[in-house]
């Protein structure tokens, strides 16, 4: 069993942190992922750019950040538990993208927490170009997830 756990930072508690997490555990069953811990930080640009000058030099904010652990530990029952990482989603600039591509936050949010997900699998992209495997896997799990969950299950 996945575990998913999402904090905020810099911004209201947004009323969908449920329906993201029962996103997040999809996407992660679609992966074949198991027995993941992983953790979710949605924030503001200020909270995302600073993380984004302390670990990579890049004094900008970003969309999502993704800190990969990869350990593995033993649970309270004895059972192995994989701690991935953490994702970290800038709220402010899920907007801007949603407006610049034309398409809904839902979609914007959805698309970043695969991406992050996909990053704390060990993945990883060059660039941004579509035919990249990483964000081609990411494509075709959103459209899986859009399809098997239906048109009304939104999570913004």
């Amino acid at each position: 069993m996945n575990a998913v756990e999402i904090s905020v930072e810099g911004v209201g508690t947004p009323d969908w942190l449920d329906r993201a997490r029962d996103f997040v555990l999809a996407a992660l069953g679609r992966l074949g992922k198991d027995d993941w811990d992983l953790s979710i930080l949605v924030c503001d640009d200020a909270f995302i750019r600073g993380l984004n000058r302390q670990y990579r030099d890049r004094d900008e904010p970003t969309d999502v950040l993704s800190f990969e652990q990869g350990d593995v530990y033993r649970g309270p029952g004895g059972e192995e538990r994989f701690l991935a990482g953490d994702i970290v989603i800038s709220l402010e600039a899920l907007s801007r993208n949603a407006q610049e591509y034309g398409i809904p936050r839902d979609e914007e949010l959805r698309r970043l927490l695969v991406h992050g997900i996909l990053h704390l699998s060990g993945m990883d992209h060059e660039d941004n170009s579509s035919d990249r495997p990483m964000l081609r896997l990411q494509e075709e799990v959103l459209e899986e997830l859009a399809r098997s969950s239906g048109p009304g299950s939104r999570i913004l």
